[in-house]
């Protein structure tokens, strides 16, 4: 099945559960992205991957207007009924695709776009797109999950997140991503790196896995090297993975 159409279908599903996921809704790196910011009240703002539309809900009060777009119908729906109900009319939905974002060139003051790159299956394709509807100068601000520098690591965590989720593509190394950005045009401003913990069932839960799609993953889990637990600070009650500790960046960088 084609990954963006894996895309569609699993967050078509899991619409409401973003909206109302704590990770999404109050992590320390959304507030970290709006003071990244540094927003003045008169900018063009574009959303990319608006999932639940929590930056989109956060920025709306401190720009002129902001646009979010999403590949999934659903949680376009979703994420309009969240930021509507919240009392904010300068924000308007697109459905649209991160690599074929359909603006016109230099529109936009600044691009979000917040846990969801490793959705991507070409994120090049999403920074040139992204650099090409920014303004000189303008602000490119991402936030998402990464994996570790160290290959047996980035394996890890790449083939769990793979596992609990099909639609997941890849999470990139922050190294990557620096490369990535540069070699398109960007310069990095500032990088943050934020420590996620993620509680086995409710990871789980969000993508609504069987009882037998989560035995095969905690088994995997609890069958990794002890270099790997000690790396990702896998927690456990006997044989039952209880949590775990990942990674995310927050980058931000300006168009040339």
């Amino acid at each position: 099945m084609d990954i963006k159409k894996d895309v569609q279908k699993q967050f078509g599903r899991s619409a409401d559960a973003y909206v109302k996921s704590k990770g999404h809704s109050k992590g320390a790196d959304l507030k970290k992205l709006v003071e990244m910011a540094c927003p003045t009240g008169r900018e063009e703002v574009l959303d990319v991957a608006t999932g639940g539309g929590h930056t989109a809900n956060a920025l709306a009060p401190l720009v002129q207007k902001v646009t979010a777009l999403d590949l999934t119908p659903e949680m376009l729906a979703a994420a309009e009924r969240f930021i509507k109900g919240n009392g904010h009319a300068n924000v308007v939905f697109v459905a649209g695709d991160a690599e074929k974002l359909p603006f016109p060139d230099e529109t936009f003051d600044i691009v979000t776009c917040r846990i969801a790159p490793h959705h991507f299956p070409n994120v090049e394709h999403f920074i040139r797109e992204a650099y090409r509807v920014l303004k000189a100068g303008g602000q490119f601000l991402v936030d998402d999950n990464v994996a570790p520098e160290d290959d047996e690591f980035d394996h890890f965590y790449n083939e769990i997140e793979k596992m609990r989720d099909y639609s997941h593509y890849r999470a990139w190394k922050k190294t990557e991503w620096l490369q990535m950005l540069e070699l398109n045009g960007f310069e990095t401003q500032q990088l943050y790196r934020f420590e996620k913990r993620f509680e086995f069932e409710s990871w789980c839960d969000r993508m609504h896995l069987s009882d037998i799609e989560k035995t095969a993953l905690n088994e995997l889990i609890v069958k990794a090297s002890e270099k790997v637990k000690h790396k990702f600070r896998i927690q456990l009650n006997d044989t039952q993975v209880v949590s775990f500790l990942g990674e995310a960046m927050l980058l931000q960088a300006t168009k040339l």
